[in-house]
């Protein structure tokens, strides 16, 4: 298979607006989001002025991926407690938006937690207000830190699986700097793999329905000067098959305590193709990721999105005609199944990845063990 290179020059973030920044005008504070429905044609930013605001922006994925969702989250909170919300009513409706993705509610309960112990320390609405906040900003600085060392453990155990570099990486959905505080999980780390010379190609995984991978993931590849081939999410298995693919990485929007992997549905598929063909299957995520109140996949539970969006597609300045507010593609009155997500078994998993190091074999205990060696860290 025709091998394109990559374009020479300096590696840029993938857009010079701030995936999410708090804002705070004359009229009051608000969250600013870069709307990622509207992408790759366009860069506009949603300015939310409440948390309904935002849970909607989530709801819409104008914001989305697990570990933005968590610092979205917080910021949610943090509005609601400076605008003078019930900070709890804010708290309930946020981590509701979504509900596969645990890192949402574990932002929510952060800054939710530092207001409370605001009240309870004597201070005042005001005092709360500012700890939430402070809590939101530390958790989005945590995410940076953690998105550059998952990228460090992520390349150095590529290099022990495939030693002589040389990558070709398949990945699904989107998991750059779209998503996170800093450059991302799974995509950060064959953005590592660029910038040190070993990545050959990145396979991108078109995700349907939403087509994550094409407008974002490819879009985030682009501007990063990346080798890189958008591939629909059928023609996988041919690309196994042709013994073009030395690794699949992915991200995780929920990993249960056993080490099951919740992510955007098609993951589930990518393992099983890596597996007979003995790819490696790599997960990269933060440790916030790890659920260990979800005992396994079963127990995960799994958004279940509108069925226009797989019966219908959206196209820039293209009339549209379909009740999603797309083109319609299926007749009228059609049924679809549309899960989010779907749940990969720990068996099927090389490794997961996380800024503490990476876990191999995946299993509860080592997974437990992490865990507890982050938590150490953290008050340490």
């Amino acid at each position: 298979m025709a091998d394109q290179y990559v374009r020479t020059g300096e590696d840029k973030r993938p857009t010079g607006m701030p995936v999410i920044r708090w804002e705070e005008p004359p009229e009051g504070p608000v969250v600013v989001l870069l709307d990622q429905t509207r992408l790759p044609t366009e860069e506009v930013e949603r300015v939310c002025t409440d948390a309904s605001a935002l849970v909607e922006a989530i709801r819409s994925l104008a914001v989305r991926g697990a570990p933005l969702l968590g610092i979205a989250g917080a910021y949610g909170v943090a509005l609601a407690a400076a605008r003078g919300f019930d900070v709890d009513e804010a708290a309930m409706a946020l981590s509701g938006a979504r509900p596969t993705a645990v890192n949402l509610s574990v932002g929510v309960r952060r800054a939710a937690s530092a207001y409370r112990s605001a009240l309870a320390g004597g201070g005042d609405t005001g005092a709360g207000a500012a700890a939430a906040l402070a809590a939101a900003r530390a958790l989005h600085r945590e995410d940076a830190e953690a998105s550059a060392r998952m990228a460090e453990h992520g390349l150095a155990l590529l290099d022990e699986l495939l030693p002589g570099g040389g990558h070709r990486i398949l990945t699904h959905c989107n998991t750059g700097s779209l998503v996170s505080g800093g450059e991302g999980t799974a995509f950060a780390v064959a953005l590592q793999a660029h910038r040190v010379g070993r990545l050959r190609r990145l396979w991108v995984d078109e995700t349907r329905p939403l087509l994550q991978g094409a407008r974002l993931t490819a879009y985030e590849a682009a501007r990063s000067g990346m080798a890189y081939t958008l591939l629909t999410d059928n023609a996988a298995g041919s690309l196994f098959a042709a013994g073009e693919v030395d690794a699949v990485l992915i991200g995780a929007d929920r990993i249960a305590a056993d080490g099951s992997v919740a992510n955007k549905v098609g993951s589930y598929p990518l393992a099983v193709l890596a597996r007979y063909h003995h790819v490696p299957f790599i997960v990269v995520a933060p440790v916030t990721t790890v659920d260990p109140e979800t005992p396994d996949g079963a127990s995960i539970e799994v958004e279940q999105r509108p069925g226009y969006e797989v019966t219908e597609v959206t196209a820039p300045q293209v009339p549209v005609t379909g009740a999603g507010g797309g083109i319609p593609v299926a007749p009228l009155g059609t049924q679809a199944y549309n899960p989010a997500f779907d749940v990969t078994p720990p068996e099927l998993v090389t490794a997961i990845v996380t800024e503490e190091g990476a876990v191999s074999p995946v299993t509860a205990e080592a997974l437990a063990e992490l865990c507890a060696r982050s938590r150490q860290v953290t008050i340490s």
